[in-house]
């Protein structure tokens, strides 16, 4: 049985014919008792509300959310199997926590900064079809490099700026230099993601590593790109934030 507003407004004119008696010689409510027209009556008024119902129903029906995971190799899943892997992961949480969502993996191993910024037309797709959220994850190429955490700034705001300027929502994921590096240039490059999320007021995961980084158990050989069991602690802690974000 179709249940749209065409059946239900066929429904309402069979309605109107019905109890008016209005429809062809013949028509049983013309020449019925007062029992039978009242039956008859609420028959059809019950089944023009479960019609309405269902339509109202439909409507109503949350579409699925998309969030973008713009990123590196972290967000890639270097080393792992797809189910392993951060946007994989994450899919699977939202929908435990009652949020259906398709989460696109933007991530491109070897990734820094500017190669995130080059390509975020590209991976934002087509503007009638913009994501609900973009998680940017990027940066730990550029320290990994040595680069200058004012050009990391520069890039990592320029893409909240373009984000903020489309009206599609970010989180920041925040990373951290190692400490090899010397304290000026992990100073300069940690103060870095606070200031822009404060600056954009969009929601922060302080260290996408957190809980990982340094843990031998939870990273592969490499100690840099966190295994499977690495993974699902990186997305059981961030789930939350945007589970927030998405509402």
């Amino acid at each position: 049985m179709s249940t749209g507003p065409a059946a239900l407004a066929s429904v309402s004119r069979t309605a109107s014919s019905l109890i008016s008696g209005e429809a062809k010689e013949g028509n049983p409510v013309r020449n019925s008792t007062g029992i039978w027209s009242y039956g008859l009556r609420a028959l059809v008024f019950n089944l023009a509300v479960v019609l309405g119902l269902a339509v109202s129903g439909a409507g109503a029906q949350a579409q699925p959310k998309t969030v973008l995971a713009l990123g590196d190799s972290l967000t890639h899943g270097y080393g792992l199997d797809e189910p392993e892997i951060f946007p994989v992961r994450l899919q699977q949480a939202l929908a435990g926590a009652g949020v259906e969502a398709r989460v696109v993996n933007a991530g491109v191993s070897g990734d820094t900064s500017a190669g995130g910024l080059a390509r975020l037309d590209w991976a934002l797709g087509d503007p009638a079809a913009a994501p609900d959220l973009v998680i940017v994850e990027l940066g730990a190429n550029d320290a990994l490099r040595g680069l200058d955490p004012a050009s990391t700034e520069a890039n990592l705001d320029r893409i909240l700026a373009v984000l903020k300027e489309r009206g599609i929502p970010a989180l920041l994921a925040g990373m951290k230099a190692p400490p090899n590096l010397g304290a000026d240039y992990v100073a300069r490059f940690d103060a870095l993601y606070p200031r822009l999320a404060e600056k954009h007021g969009v929601p922060f995961y302080p260290f996408f590593l957190d809980g990982v980084a340094a843990q031998p158990a939870l990273n592969q050989a490499d100690g840099m790109h966190p295994n499977g069991a690495g993974v699902a602690i990186i997305v059981e802690r961030i789930t939350p934030l945007v589970v927030r974000a998405l509402q």
